[in-house]
Parts: structure tokens; sequence; C-alpha cells
């Protein structure tokens, strides 16, 4: 498949660029050409020697050039994000399927000929900027739509519920999974005493324990990851009525996560993968789409689930609320300089436009305070709304002045209201012109510190995601958390931890105790939620990877080649593969152009020495003089042995079905005895020249994405 230059990529599906892009336009810099100058634009002859006495003596202080280019590097650096430091950013626009104006008056929610520009930057949460993309983690999802009546900012997480459910136990939870202060490690995990410690200590956090040590927690590209706002909202219309909404973010490609051995082998051999795949995705034009999803529950419904709305410690299941899609989000543009608008985003739950307004949620309530107080210390002051990834493209008329960085040159007297020497403008707009108004919601009571009742149950819903995973995925979350608790070093802290998981379900604390030195665990009561109703399903078939979309679409096919290996069938079975939507990457001994036994050549863009079979998700080797070669070369036995270990689809034909057989896999030698096309968990071999039967087999093997029948 040719690979497309960015040059060659529109920034937009219609190829017509989007406002945000327009209103960065004068904020952008190309150096071709131009002279190289001072920030005061004086043009400089020389840099590459300091101003000094004599060619050998000392440099002179008078050397303002020195000085100022010396002065802007020392303070390039801005403090990093508290959590969600390392993140990775792109452009796009997000598109409405239908109207939804009994829902809200928000404009980009009923205007489907509007396409919204937006930034989305998604990140890990735990690890520095320096930490490797697969860390076993939360990733956040955060999207900022630029609409027409300012920006909206969806912050939110790959997981829908949170550890917490008040926001003022942040800083203790961020804290303890941090690395521990004494000695600054581990970085990037959870795998240590400061945080199961906490957890263990305050049982609300074992639904999110579940979801973190689940496969969620190791997606295999961000493409293939699921979006949720975590928090309960509230959409208004222009009625004033309201109603509660979850808000989701549904990947087309579906939801895929890696293998833990394959995230750790990454960490070390790509600790980039997330970001680069992103990038290379955008760039080749195979562009990153999301279904923005609704749950909407009624006034009516608030108190009508066997959970309470409010607590961002639960889901509210999809079958029991459906999940209605309204738009689609495509990303097709990576940013120009990562620092200006990757590094310097800035995300506010607070950001919110008419019809969209916060419930009652006390971390949610929380985070409107955090996010606008850290980016006051990170970017320098009040007005990081200006710079120019975080301006939004509808004008901005207020009376805010000065500070750090002010980039805006008012020319009015008048800075302030009511006034009449500037007119009495910019005027207040009502709400039928389109001004913003909070639900007018009836609050009485006593101020008080105390958790509703309501909130108690921190069980059940971590029972209901356990009953709904598949086996493979029930494995690995034990084994997960196996792993993790194994790291921690006191066992008071161990045993405490299975305790809580005790309260889940007994054969998931069975399966971890098992090499952790821990007694056998001792649930306690669990205390159940009060003051709510009924509703509630025992499995929820929808929290399974296993039902998820499964297709060959931008799926990495690694094809293992040497010196006289077959080009008819490579080539057939190439186009058979990305005709399904899949990219066939040649691997091969070096780069650069590997003949064929047939004449033909073809260019290895990879070289099996420093790439690992994590880095794709199925294999190809096709027959030819070449299988002796890879039959005999330990770095293919080695990309075989660990594709077939992380249970990824595994293609050979003809002699390359000999390569297999000689990585002495599972199943390998019944292969070498058939003749047609083979399928073993995964494996697809063909001896015969019915290419067509085994694409099509091969196809389908690598559309299933694993094959976890090798696991047992």
């Amino acid at each position: 498949m040719p690979t497309k230059k960015k040059s060659d990529v529109t920034p937009s599906a219609a190829g017509v660029p989007s406002a945000k892009s327009e209103e960065l336009q004068p904020d952008r810099r190309d150096d071709a050409g131009q002279y190289l100058t001072t920030d005061h634009g004086v043009r400089l002859p020389h840099t590459d020697d300091s101003l000094r006495v004599d060619p050998r003596g000392p440099t002179l202080l008078e050397d303002f050039h020195l000085r100022e280019k010396i002065t802007r590097f020392d303070h390039e650096r801005i403090p990093e994000r508290v959590v969600h430091a390392r993140g990775s950013a792109a452009h796009g626009y997000f598109e409405l399927y239908e109207p939804i104006p009994e829902l809200t008056r928000a404009g980009f929610l009923n205007d489907t000929a509007v396409r919204t520009p937006v930034f989305v930057r998604f990140s890990t949460v735990a690890g520095s900027r320096g930490s490797a993309d697969t860390a076993r983690d939360v990733r956040g999802f955060a999207t900022k739509f630029y609409t027409q009546q300012g920006n909206f900012d969806l912050v939110g997480n790959n997981i829908p519920v949170f550890f917490i459910q008040d926001g003022i136990k942040f800083p203790d939870l961020v804290h303890s999974v941090k690395p521990e202060p004494h000695h600054e490690m581990p970085q990037a995990a959870s795998a240590h005493d400061t945080f199961y410690d906490f957890t263990s200590l305050v049982p609300e956090t074992t639904h999110m324990l579940m979801w973190v040590m689940s496969d969620r927690a190791i997606p295999r590209s961000f493409s293939r990851m699921e979006g949720f706002g975590v928090h309960t909202f509230r959409l208004i219309n222009a009625a004033g009525k309201s109603v509660f909404v979850k808000f989701h973010w549904k990947p087309l490609l579906g939801t895929h996560s890696l293998v833990w051995d394959e995230a750790q082998l990454l960490a070390g051999k790509d600790p980039d993968f997330h970001r680069r795949d992103l990038w290379e995705s955008i760039e080749r034009g195979d562009f990153p789409q999301w279904e923005l999803g609704l749950q909407v529950v009624s006034e009516e419904d608030e108190m009508a689930f066997d959970f309470d709305l409010l607590d961002a410690t639960k889901v509210i299941p999809e079958e029991l609320v459906t999940v209605r899609r309204i738009g689609k989000m495509t990303l097709d543009r990576n940013p120009d300089n990562f620092f200006a608008e990757t590094e310097q985003v800035a995300f506010l739950p607070s950001n919110l436009v008419p019809g969209i307004d916060i419930s009652n949620d006390p971390l949610l309530q929380a985070r409107l305070f955090s996010y606008q107080d850290t980016q006051l210390t990170r970017l320098g002051g009040p007005n990081f709304a200006q710079i120019p990834i975080n301006r939004p493209v509808c004008p901005v008329h207020n009376h805010q002045q000065d500070g750090f960085h002010q980039q805006t040159v008012p020319t009015t007297r008048a800075n302030y209201h009511p006034n009449t020497i500037g007119g009495g403008c910019p005027v207040l707009a009502p709400e039928k012109a389109g001004g913003y108004a909070h639900f007018p919601q009836r609050v009485e009571g006593s101020k008080i510190r105390e958790r509703s009742p309501s909130f108690a149950d921190h069980y059940s819903q971590a029972t209901l995601f356990w009953n709904s995973l598949s086996e493979p995925e029930k494995r690995h979350l034990a084994k997960a958390v196996r792993f993790e608790l194994s790291k921690v070093e006191r066992k008071e802290i161990r045993q405490r931890q299975v305790n809580n998981y005790a309260n889940v379900d007994a054969d998931f604390a069975r399966r971890i105790v098992e090499g952790i030195d821990v007694d056998p665990p001792t649930p306690s009561p669990r205390k159940q939620a009060s003051g709510v109703g009924k509703r509630s399903v025992a499995v929820s078939p929808a929290l399974s990877m296993a039902n998820t979309v499964k297709s060959a679409k931008g799926r990495q096919v690694a094809a293992l080649l040497d010196e006289g290996y077959s080009h008819a069938e490579f080539d057939a079975v190439g186009k058979a593969l990305e005709a399904a939507g899949a990219r066939v990457v040649v691997v091969g001994k070096k780069l650069g152009p590997i003949k064929s036994g047939d004449g033909e050549t073809v260019d290895a863009t990879k070289v099996r020495l420093s790439e690992t079979s994590a880095h794709f998700d199925a294999v190809y080797i096709p027959g030819g003089a070449s299988a002796a070669k890879l039959a005999a070369e330990r770095d293919v036995a080695r990309f075989l042995d660990e594709a077939w270990r992380h249970c990824k689809p595994i293609g050979a034909t003809m002699e390359g079905v000999d390569v297999v057989v000689a990585a002495d896999l599972d199943g390998a030698k019944v292969a070498a005895k058939a003749q047609g096309s083979t399928v073993d968990r995964g494996l697809v071999t063909c001896r015969a020249t019915d290419h067509a039967a085994f694409a099509k087999d091969f196809v389908a093997a690598i559309a299933a994405h694993r094959h976890w029948e090798r696991e047992v």
C-alpha cells in the first residue's frame, strides 16, 4: 500500500481546512529561506562563537546576543503536569449525525451542517513526561471542541469510573501512586507499597482497581481505546428541561489491548509506541475515528438504579441505558509543534457551553477548581486561554486585563461593567441570545462533611465487572493483581488488599493468593447503598472486550522476507490483506531491497534485529528459497515465538510453513503435514497454491485479533 506524504493528506475529509486551522495560521512560523534574527527581529550574521577578548581569551558579559540565547534556553521548560504529564495529541473535527434539540440547546449538537474543530490529547496518568507509553495505567482522553458558542472541554479517561468519590481525596490518591518520596521509585507504576497501602484502606477504589488491572489499562493503540466523560453531566434544552448524561467515545475499530508481556517488551524496544502509532496513522491517511455516544437519564429516574448517578466510582450498565451514538470524531492532522500545541493545551472541565452543565458529583465539582488552578502555575498566569491552541474560534469580548503573557491589545477606555464611556459594551448576553445559564436546581440543607449513604456500596459494581469478563480477561486480571501485589513488601498491606478483593468474588480472590504469601482472605460485611432504586443487572456484556468490534482494518502485518522469497505468494496474499484494510510491513534482515526468486524486489522498511512482534498484529511468511535462511535465523525464531505466546495470528504459505515448524511452535507439526489451507488456534498455513483460500482464512484470523485458546 503506498504511503501518503503529509502534503498529500488534507486536514479534513472535504479537503477544506477547519476553522481552528485558519485561526492558528497567523501563529505558525516557517523559517525556510528566512534570515536568522534575535527575538527582536535583528538579523544575525554569526552565532557559533561568543564575543571574547582574543580567540583564546575570556568571554565578555556584554555579549547580549549570547545572553539572550542562553536565557531563552535556560527557561524553555515549564512545569510538567502533576498527572497526565506524558501525552500525545492531534487535530480533527466532529460531525453530528442528527440534531438533539429535545436534549440540549448546545449549538454544535444541533447543526449537522457544522463541522466542529477538535483537539484531542491522550495521556498516561501516573508517569512523568519521560515514561513509557505502554505502562499499566489509566489513559486520559481529553477533547477540546472549538464551538461557535465557545470551547467545550470533555476531559475524560479510557475507563468510565474513578478511584475516589470525592475530590478532596485526590491529592492522597496521586501522592500514593507516584514514586515513593524517599527514593523516587518506581516510575509510572502502581506496583508498590504506598499505593496499595492507600487503596487497601479506601475500599471505594476497588471497582477502579479492577479496571486498571484488566487489559483495558494496556490499550493496543489510542484508536482502539474507548473514552468516557466519567462524571454525570446535565444537558439542558431551550425550554430549560434538564436530563442527566454520561458521555462515551466508541472507537470505530473496536476496543483492543496489548498483553502484559508485550507492554513490557515495548517499554524497552519502543517507549513511544502509542505516540508513534497515532502520528504515523495520521501521516499515512488512516485517520482514527470515534463515535460520540450519550447515556441519557431523566430527572425522574435519578434515583431509579441500585447506585447513585453522582458516584464517579459507578457505571450505568449499557443494558439498562443504551448508548445513543450522535456523531463522529475524526483526527486528521498532527500538531505542527509539540510544545506549542500538545504541551500548552489547557483542558478545563469548567469549559462548558450553553446547554451543558455539571451535576452535584463531588469529584467533578472539585475538578472545576483544580484544573483551573493547575494551569495558572503551569502556563504562567491567567492568560493561558490566549495561547493559540487554547483560543476559541468565536469572538472574545470581556474586561479581563493585564497579567503575565497578555496578548490582546484593548483599545477602549472602559474596562469595567456597567459603563457609558464604552457605550455599555460589551453588553450582557441574555439566555435567549446564547448566554450561558446554569440549571436552576433547588438546593437546601445543612453544611456538613458527610458522604451520602447512597455512595456506601463499594463492591457490587466490581463484582459486576468481574462477572461480565470473558475467561481470558479474568485470567489476565488475576495475573496482573498477583504481579502488582508481589511487588508490595509489607505483608499486612497485601493481606488487606486481598481481603478487599474477597468482597468482590471468592474465585477472584482465590486466583490472586497463589504465590504472594498471604493468608486465606477474610471478606468483610458488604455495605449496601441505601436510598436508591433497584434497577440493576448481574452481567453486562458491554463491559467485556470480547464483545467489541473485530476487523482486519488498520492491522499491521509483519511480512518476514529474505533473498529468494516467492513474490507471487507475497503479492497475492499482500493484496488480499490490504483489500481487507490491513497494512503489510516488510521486515528484513537489513534495510533496503530484497530480491525474490522470481525476479521481483521489495524494500524492507524494518529490521528483525531491532523489531519485536509486539509492534505488529500478525506475521506472514511466504514460501521460496528464502525459507531455509529464515528457518536458521535466531531472530526469526524469537519473532515467531513472541507472536505465538502473545496469541497473535501467524500465516505461512508453501515453504514458509517450514519456518514455522523450525520455530517449534505448538501445533506447527500438524500444519506441516497438511496440504491445503489449515487453521489451528490462529496459525494459518497452506502448502498448496490456493492463495485465495489461505488469504480468506488469514484475514479472519487477523480480524479475531487474539487467539486466547493458546493460553489454556
